[in-house]
């Protein structure tokens, strides 16, 4: 497994000993995204089991994975983030479903607040779904509506994708597909990774039997005008590069109107740098879409398929907002 580190010292100090803990005959490796606290020193110091790799610069999550992986040589990869609290039994019900299921490229275990151990927790919940906009949202977590963990999700299910907070993914399908997108530097990468498995006729899947515990915002707080400006940029470069033509046609429109309203409600609230940055985002997606086209076209080229499922098939702001359906259970696929 590998963790990506970047001044991270605090998180690795919390939660590296579960991981050793739980984690009896895995490979753990910190992947060191150029840090300038002492957490290199920290690691070689207190957790000898544990091996260092340094990356000359900060790659951000996407190009960080993907130098760290290039040399790490093992069948199956564990994409854990720094703020995970891992528990016993939690490797085997996936590793089990790797290797006896060969269609399944990647997967993910429950989520759990660390806050709140009794809430899913956003990123990732009890697996993530997207809806006929590309909207993104997860079973157990609804935008910003959390669901109480009662056994409803104790079960294993294919999903349309699984949480770059604790992602178990088959070493030759992640670089069968070219790794984590770099343009997307942070947020939403793991998704188009998904996206594009699913294309290629993998699947993902969900195992509720294991269970971790993520603090969230780790890297990044959970308001934040720079998580603003990744979630809005990255959302249009997610369906440009994956939607099939006749579908982009109409819903890229809708999106860019949606994301409007969104910028308006930033602004009238009082949160301008948000405001701010949804305009900026679209910008960026504007300015570079010689090059998301170029994309597009590589895509649409390598993989065989658009029939990728499971989708939902309504407009999960309308359902959520005018419709009042506020759990994964309300929704009808």
């Amino acid at each position: 497994m590998v963790i990506l580190n970047y001044n991270g010292r605090h998180w690795l100090e919390q939660f590296l000993p579960s991981v050793i803990q739980h984690s009896t005959g895995a490979r753990i490796i910190v992947a060191d995204n150029c840090s300038t606290d002492d957490s290199v020193q920290f690691v070689n110091n207190h957790f000898r089991e544990v091996e260092v790799l340094l990356i000359p610069s900060n790659l951000g999550f996407c190009g960080g994975y993907n130098f760290a992986l290039k040399q790490v040589k093992e069948d199956y990869y564990v994409l854990l983030n720094s703020d995970v609290e891992v528990t016993a039994g939690w490797l085997e019900p996936i590793i089990h479903l790797l290797d006896t299921d060969a269609s399944v490229a990647a997967a993910q275990p429950k989520i759990l607040s660390y806050a709140d151990k009794t809430v899913f927790e956003y990123a990732g919940a009890a697996g993530g779904f997207i809806d006929t906009l590309g909207y993104p949202f997860c079973r157990g977590r609804i935008f910003t509506d959390f669901e109480k963990d009662e056994g409803q999700y104790n079960d294993t299910v294919p999903v349309f994708w699984a949480t770059g907070a604790c992602l178990f993914i088959r070493a030759s399908r992640y670089h069968e597909m070219g790794g984590l997108d770099e343009d997307f530097f942070a947020h939403m990468e793991e998704i188009d990774l998904c996206w594009r498995l699913h294309r290629a006729g993998y699947r993902i899947y969900y195992e509720g039997r294991s269970t971790v515990y993520h603090v969230g915002g780790g890297t990044l707080a959970a308001s934040n005008p720079r998580k603003t400006y990744f979630n809005f940029r990255n959302g249009l470069s997610l369906i440009y590069k994956n939607m099939e033509t006749s579908e982009l046609l109409w819903k890229l429109p809708v999106r860019l109107v949606l994301d409007h309203i969104a910028a308006l409600r930033f602004l009238v609230s009082g949160s301008v740098a948000d405001f701010k940055a949804v305009w900026k985002a679209h910008w960026h997606f504007l300015k570079r879409i010689g090059r998301e086209q170029s994309k597009r076209k590589t895509v649409a080229n390598s993989l065989r398929s658009y029939q990728v499922n499971p989708i939902y098939k309504g407009v999960l702001i309308v359902d959520f907002f005018l419709r009042g359906k506020k759990t994964f259970r309300d929704l009808k696929f």
